[in-house]
C-alpha cells in the first residue's frame, strides 16, 4: 500500500469524523469513533495482507505436505 492510498482511505472517513462533533455525549462520541477507526484499520490492513476472497470458507489450493 502506498502513502497516497493509505491517505485517500483516510480522506474517505474525514466526514465522518467531522460528524462526531454532533454528539452530546462522550459515550456516544467513543462508540461511533471506534466504529470508525475499526472499519479504517480493518480495510487497511486488508489491503496490506492480501485481497479477501470471496468466499472466505474456501481453502487456497495447495500442495500435499507430506509423501506417505
Amino acid at each position: 500500500m502506498s502513502k497516497e492510498e493509505y491517505l485517500a482511505l483516510a480522506a474517505e472517513r474525514y466526514e465522518a469524523l467531522e460528524g462526531l462533533k454532533k454528539h452530546e455525549d462522550f459515550y456516544s462520541y467513543e462508540a461511533e469513533f471506534d466504529k470508525i477507526w475499526t472499519a479504517l484499520g480493518r480495510q487497511i490492513l486488508e489491503n496490506t495482507v492480501s485481497q479477501v476472497p470471496k468466499n472466505h470458507r474456501k481453502k487456497t489450493s495447495s500442495g500435499p505436505g507430506t509423501e506417505r
